[in-house]
Order: C-alpha cells, then sequence, then structure tokens
C-alpha cells in the first residue's frame, strides 16, 4: 500500500480505524459465561474511497476460571473446549485480549487513525464480550471507542432488505459455507465484506466519502 492509501482511512471515518469482530461464546451474559474465540479483520481503502479486507487475527480461548458454558450456546457453535486441537493451541483470556489491542494498535497506527471503532454483526455482544475480557483482566489500554460501532445487521437491513448475516451475505452477491459458519473467524470474514460490498455500493452511487476532521468526540 502506498503512503497516501495509510492516510485515506483516517479520513473515511473521522480518525476512526474500522476493525470488524465476531467472538464465539458459552452463552450471552459477558459477566459469566465463557469468550470462547476471537476472529479479526481489518480493512483497508484506495483512492477511490472502496474498502476491501486486510489483514486478520484469529485465536482459541481458554475459559475464564469458573466460566460457564450453556449447553445450547455450544451446540451452536459446535465448539468443544476439551478438543485435542483446541487443548494445545488455545491461549488463556488475558493473552488472546492482549494480543488482539497489539494487533489492532498497530494497524491503527500504520493507517494514521487515533482510535479503533468496532463492526459486527449484532456488535453488542461481541464489543460486551471484548470490553468485558479487557475488564476482567485489567488490560486498560482498550482501543475501541467505549460506545461507537457500526452494525452489519442495521446496514444490511438497510441496503438488502435482510438481518440474518448468512442471507445479507448472498444478497451482496458473498458466497456462504453454513459448514463454516459461527467460526469467529469466517463470520469476522464474512462481515468484513458484507460492510465493504455495502460501503463500496455507497462510494459507486454517491462518490468517495471523505472527511478532513478527525477529533474522536
Amino acid at each position: 500500500m502506498s503512503e497516501n492509501e495509510f492516510k485515506l482511512m483516517a479520513r473515511r471515518f473521522r480518525g476512526y480505524y474500522p476493525v470488524v469482530i465476531d467472538v464465539e461464546t458459552g452463552g450471552f451474559d459477558e459477566k459469566k459465561d465463557a469468550l470462547l474465540e476471537i476472529g479479526a479483520i481489518t480493512l483497508k481503502i484506495d483512492d477511490a474511497g472502496n474498502m476491501t479486507t486486510n489483514n486478520e487475527y484469529h485465536c482459541h480461548i481458554n475459559p475464564f476460571e469458573g466460566a460457564n458454558m450453556e449447553p445450547a450456546s455450544m451446540e451452536v457453535n459446535g465448539i468443544d473446549p476439551h478438543h485435542p486441537f483446541r487443548v494445545a493451541t488455545a491461549k488463556d483470556e488475558e493473552t488472546g485480549v492482549r494480543e488482539l489491542f497489539r494487533f489492532i494498535n498497530k494497524e491503527m497506527k500504520q493507517h494514521k487513525c487515533k482510535r479503533a471503532i468496532m463492526i459486527g454483526h449484532n456488535t453488542t455482544l461481541d464489543r460486551d464480550f471484548i470490553f468485558a475480557a479487557a475488564e476482567r483482566n485489567k488490560i486498560s489500554r482498550n482501543p475501541f471507542h467505549p460506545f461507537s460501532m457500526f452494525d452489519t445487521v442495521s446496514l444490511a437491513g438497510l441496503a438488502y432488505g435482510q438481518t440474518v448475516l448468512s442471507r445479507a451475505a448472498q444478497a451482496a452477491g458473498l458466497s456462504w459455507d453454513n459448514n463454516e459458519a459461527h467460526s469467529a473467524l469466517y463470520d469476522a470474514s464474512q462481515t468484513a465484506k458484507l460492510f465493504c460490498a455495502i460501503s463500496n455500493r455507497w462510494t459507486e452511487t454517491s462518490g468517495p466519502v471523505w472527511s478532513d476532521e478527525q477529533s474522536n468526540g
């Protein structure tokens, strides 16, 4: 990427750096239920204002001590916390979240942005679990804006009339593999591609959107 392309992202969202996040969990309570997997995708932008996926981070997470794992949630995500592969590769929650934040900070600074903004599909759940894990492990330097975020549920509902990720992705012309769904990295990747498709569709009809304001209020 050229130096100019690095600077363009800082102009697209007022100095915010977009990062797509998907988590797999042991339930819906971020305080009690286990964070089990994190997938993250960063984006890049060209001179015409079109966005594509850039780099990725992926980590299996060992449940924190005393974490709850609801059987219904485990059946949906298909995660076996005792599978030999997970036992060999999964990291403790603190390590996984710290590595995620370092990954984001490196990318964010390269693109001349001052703070990250989270993108997800039903982003509130992803945000709550990441923030709860950071708080639980006393990680103070969280790169994400504390309350602003983008949600492809709303964006896809507006652009395609679809709110379910698989249906929205297909409406946007993306392929979908049900066998890969509910993997954090796969869902993050598909969400990122969906976000880019919606953003680029706007660019095609209205031209690139640039902001010279980089304040993070």
